[in-house]
């Protein structure tokens, strides 16, 4: 299979992967069909023979001199290095052996450099971090003054574009070690232990005499041949034998990608494959876009966005409303699992210094397994659960922009946003949102369509009108005017401009008119990888309001005389009769719109009064909402159809007429 993409005009090829799962394997030399557990077992002997040449290799070269060489790209005779690791570590000479009496081929060393090689190099830039932070160590570790904070942002590369909050984690990591050893760390490799080791085996470092990838007959189907170990000592190059798996692909990866060699990983007993391919897909500009997303982050309201369309003459008009993603309940969800793994976490600890103090208790042993065990399985649910929350807000956000047909999503950088002075709960929600997974996501999806995803700075998005730029006034509700909130906001300039709005819809509005005025200083972030606008202009900045558009809709001013009207008061039922309905029990006949005799409507009136709305059962559970009159409610359970029901036949039972 050719390993050349083909590229049309305005396409480019994208890497990407996708998640596979390895069901069953064959012996090519025995032809003996290998069950979804054996090909676990013997992908877990290979994985372990690398995993230990990794750690061993990691382990010697983990020192501030030799991550600094392997990070100055050039040998010891002035020649670059290559990309790959496991080359760059050959040329600089930094082998390893497998244990003694185990037979091994070279691909199997490989895959150990590769692996050792990138979590080497990946130290570099956690070392020049670490030595800025010390090298302009503060008065006060606890709080900064801003003379420190420019000092420390000069000594760390790049620093000046860095989030403060990764700034005070390792200031409060070492901080923790001079507490404990009475003085401050040499370097990052005094303050971290080695890295742990993965056990994966990383098949793109090796060639086709340890294992290939190609397409079968049918599509959607792949084969992966690849040698693993019979035992899991391998004494011969005998104990080593091919194994054909199939593959099913998943739908996202196209018909016409160009597959890799995966990475397999056991786990649950299971093979999995980190399946890479590449693809071409439309090319993304930064810069000569007319129609903008704009996406504002929240707590309960996850992502709250917009569109908005740049004219020939410099305006910016919102397209539409815009729209919200709420995650309330996810979240909810979420909290309720951090906090039954905190109770875990202490119960398992309290075990664990009981085990410690006295002497050896098989019972306690047992506890202690058990809440590990039950500790584990929370922390996998919260992991599934935020991943795929991440997944269903991004492919959200990436269809509003399809839709709208925009060419850029603008999304405000919240990396240094910290929560503190809101309470400890909403502290402690606010900073286990998922912003860093969806942001991802959603570049990896808006990546496919050809629509980029560019970062602009957050200040004052949610402080600023966004058609006048003057500070808001923040209140609770639309309805409660003078009481003070968060929620709701109103522009202040009630003759000029008098803009009111939900506090997220107004931030979007302001994202998405500072990316379009600011398109020209999009920059790509040569660490990252991603497309970034660093700083606020104020001559652009000033241009960034949204016009209001003009009203289209006809003219209702009153021309003639007004209609008369009854006197008599709307009543609170219909006036028309039930239909008939078969005897026995059946549901009630809603009610209609909310009652429009009464001067105030109940609190619960206001949400969402339509055609739909029912009435609510008077026995069992009884919401708040629906105790207070105003019919639907969201935990209200209307009465089954009547098609839903059996109708008892009445005639079967009755007699002649006769």
């Amino acid at each position: 299979m050719s390993r050349k993409l083909p590229l049309a005009e305005g396409e480019t090829s994208r890497t990407a992967c996708a998640r596979g799962l390895l069901r069953t394997a064959v012996d090519e030399r025995t032809g003996e069909l290998l069950p979804a557990a054996v090909l676990a077992e013997r992908v877990g002997w290979a994985a372990d023979l690398v995993s230990g040449m990794v750690t061993a290799l990691t382990g010697e070269h983990w020192s501030t001199a030799d991550v600094d060489v392997l990070a100055a790209g050039e040998d010891a005779g002035g020649r670059k290095l290559p990309s790959n690791a496991w080359m760059a570590l050959r040329r600089l000479g930094w082998t390893v052996t497998a244990p003694e009496g185990i037979k091994i081929n070279d691909r199997i060393v490989r895959m150990a450099q590769e692996q050792a090689g990138r979590s080497l190099r990946s130290a570099k830039w956690r070392t020049n971090l670490v030595a800025g932070v010390l090298a302009a160590w503060p008065a006060d570790p606890a709080k900064r003054t801003a003379e420190e904070w420019d000092q420390v942002r000069a000594a760390v590369p790049g620093g000046q574009h860095l989030p403060s909050s990764v700034i005070k984690s390792r200031t409060r990591q070492a901080v923790a070690f001079e507490r404990k050893h009475g003085r401050l760390p040499v370097d990052v490799f005094e303050l971290e232990p080695a890295p742990r080791v993965a056990r994966m085996l990383l098949l793109s470092a090796c060639d086709g005499q340890q294992a290939t990838m190609e397409r079968a007959g049918e599509p959607g189907r792949a084969l992966l041949r690849l040698q693993l170990p019979t035992r899991p000592d391998p004494r011969t190059y005998a104990d080593w034998t091919w194994v054909a798996c199939p593959i099913s692909l998943p739908p996202t990866i196209p018909t016409g990608a160009v597959l890799h060699l995966p990475t397999l990983r056991v786990s649950g007993g299971r093979v999995r494959a980190d399946l890479a391919y590449t693809h071409a897909v439309p090319k993304t500009a930064s810069t000569g876009h007319t129609i903008a997303l704009g996406v504002d982050w929240g707590l309960n309201t996850l992502l709250s966005a917009g569109a908005a369309r740049l004219h020939d003459d410099g305006r910016i008009t919102a397209l539409g409303h815009g729209a919200q993603f709420r995650a309330s309940g996810v979240l909810a969800k979420q909290h309720r699992l951090r906090r039954l793994s905190e109770c875990l976490h202490a119960k398992a600890d309290h075990y664990q210094r009981l085990i410690d103090g006295h002497a050896p208790d098989p019972a306690l042993a047992d506890k202690h397994a058990v809440l590990v065990e039950e500790f584990r399985r929370v922390s996998a649910r919260r992991s599934n659960l935020n991943d795929a929350l991440a997944w269903a807000a991004a492919r959200w956000a990436v269809d509003q922009a399809i839709a709208a047909g925009a060419s850029v999503i603008y999304q405000e950088d919240l990396r240094s946003m910290e929560a503190k002075g809101m309470g400890r709960t909403h502290n402690t929600r606010m900073s286990q949102t998922v912003r860093g997974q969806i942001a991802d996501r959603m570049r990896h999806l808006a990546a496919e369509t050809g629509i980029a995803v560019v970062t602009v700075p957050a200040r004052n998005t949610s402080k600023h009108c966004p058609q006048c730029l003057t500070p808001l006034r923040h209140r609770k509700a639309p309805d409660r005017p003078t009481v003070a909130g968060w929620k709701w906001a109103i522009c202040p300039d009630r003759y000029g401009c008098g803009w009111q709005g939900d506090r997220d819809h107004g931030a979007w509005r302001r994202i998405a008119a500072r990316g379009l005025t600011h398109q020209t200083k999009t920059v790509t972030d040569r660490t990252s990888g991603t497309v970034v606008i660093r700083s606020v202009v104020g001559t652009l900045e000033a241009k960034a309001v949204v016009t209001p558009t003009t009203n289209t809709s006809r003219d209702r001013s009153k021309t003639g005389p007004t209609r008369h009207q009854t006197t008599r008061p709307a009543p609170r039922r219909r006036r028309a009769p039930s239909p008939t309905a078969p005897s026995g029990p059946a549901g009630k006949r809603p009610e209609g719109h909310a009652p429009t005799d009464r001067t105030r409507l109940p609190r619960a009136a206001h949400r969402h009064q339509s055609m739909t709305t029912i009435s609510t059962p008077t026995t069992g559970h009884r919401p708040r909402g629906a105790a207070l009159g105003a019919g639907f409610h969201l935990h209200a359970h209307a009465t089954p159809p009547r098609w839903a029901e059996s109708v008892p036949d009445t005639t079967s039972v009755m007699g002649s007429l006769s």
